[in-house]
């Protein structure tokens, strides 16, 4: 029979297989055994690198290997690493400075490491998170010995990150407040390297708001993170300076990808002018959004002009119109987000007294101006130009050249 089949080559179909619930559920079972798995290799490596790099960084400080052997003993210890495991990339000596750089940033800057981390990272989602890394490896004893070597928070960031959060931070609160960033969100170094860039440790919870009297300490702390001092709109195009509200939604709902990178992580769009019917009159707002980590609706409004004390109210009323018709038992309370072009904090402050919702407001900047960019004639215009100018450069030189070979040859 089996050589009959080897004779009549065919593609195998799932329909030449009965498949049934059982078969599913062990399918299923089997995917998340492997995925698993993959967390728990991926864990232990980054952790026996982390444990690695640490003890290294540390012998290199406390060993004085420098005084003791003399300044070029980093690119030495790197020549003989690299000797006896020529596979590994590890052991250049830039990182073994990393390796060196990163014990002392934390020890230097902290001289209780685990007591700083204790204190200065996120609790809730955090230690969720990490409390589900370490049942995956329940049992091991190297993970005992590890926490007992460095803090636990660490295992978690991957080596590259954690030289550029170092490299980055200016203070111990800063790079712990990355590190838990990184957990939190899961974020690439690329994206790590942007929020670093648009320095989210000292713009969270800058934007005025009243969270913390209408929202619970834990939801409080995160929605400040969440709403940001500043919107970089600089995706986006008006056709002209004086341009109102609904030409900047316009812009911004034209390039909704690049504004939910700039809102952050968990936004997620749900539309534009969007409908309410209240008392028989309709009214519309600007930007509706949920927050994926917030469980809760983000009414957003926007105003392309600074702040004025009655653009709080029409915010409270959307607010409650979105918890009366939209919110769940397991939502969290709508949030209101202002944007506008400017504001002053008292005024905003001032404002959110009498308001039982929660809401904060936020300015914008770099919104580009149509009228401002040249049009395609003035930038076929310039490039003649600049091509004109550059053959002109061109003939000069040669003219001079010339006169050079003739002055030599005289």
């Amino acid at each position: 029979m089996l050589e009959k089949q080897e004779e009549h080559p065919r593609m195998v179909k799932t329909h030449d297989i009965h498949l049934d619930k059982d078969y599913a559920v062990w399918i299923a079972e089997l995917k998340r055994r492997y995925r698993s798995a993959q967390v728990k290799a991926a864990f232990k490596i980054n952790v026996e690198k982390l444990l690695y790099n640490w003890q290294l960084g540390r012998d290199l400080v406390i060993k004085k290997a420098e005084e003791r052997w003399g300044t070029g003993v980093v690119e030495q210890v790197s020549l003989d690493m690299k000797k006896e495991f020529p596979s590994s990339n590890n052991f250049s000596s830039r990182n073994l400075w990393y390796m060196k750089q990163w014990y002392l940033f934390y020890t230097e800057k902290s001289g209780k490491v685990k007591q700083a981390v204790s204190e200065l990272l996120p609790k809730e989602n955090y230690w969720k998170k990490l409390q589900q890394i370490g049942d995956e490896w329940e049992g091991e004893e190297k993970l005992k010995q590890v926490v007992s070597e460095f803090p636990m928070p660490f295992l978690c960031v991957p080596w590259g990150h954690h030289i550029r959060i170092m490299q980055h931070s200016q203070t111990i609160e800063e790079a712990l407040f990355y590190v838990g960033y990184t957990i939190e969100e899961g974020i690439s170094r690329d994206a790590l390297e942007h929020v670093m860039s648009e320095d989210l440790f000292h713009k969270r919870g800058k934007a005025p708001n009243n969270f913390p009297q209408h929202l619970t300490p834990q939801l409080s702390q995160f929605a400040q993170q969440v709403v940001k001092e500043n919107y970089d709109f600089g995706f986006a195009t008006v056709d002209h300076v004086t341009y109102d509200e609904h030409e900047l939604e316009v812009a911004l709902s034209k390039s909704i990808t690049d504004l939910l990178l700039e809102l952050g992580t968990g936004f997620a769009f749900l539309g534009r002018q969007k409908e309410i019917i209240v008392g028989g009159r309709s009214r519309k707002i600007d930007l509706l959004f949920y927050h994926i980590r917030l469980h809760c609706y983000i009414v957003c409004e926007l105003k392309a002009r600074p702040f004025e004390p009655e653009f709080a109210g029409k915010l409270n009323f959307y607010v409650n119109a979105v918890d009366e018709l939209l919110k769940q038992s397991e939502d969290n309370p709508t949030i209101g987000l202002l944007i506008c072009s400017n504001l002053n904090k008292a005024d905003v402050q001032w404002s959110f007294r009498g308001i039982n919702t929660p809401m904060g407001v936020a300015t914008y900047n770099n919104i580009r101006i149509a009228d401002a960019l040249p049009t395609q004639e003035q930038l076929i215009e310039r490039v003649e130009l600049l091509q004109s100018e550059l053959q002109e450069s061109r003939r000069l030189m040669e003219t001079q050249n010339n006169n050079e070979k003739d002055e030599r040859e005289a």
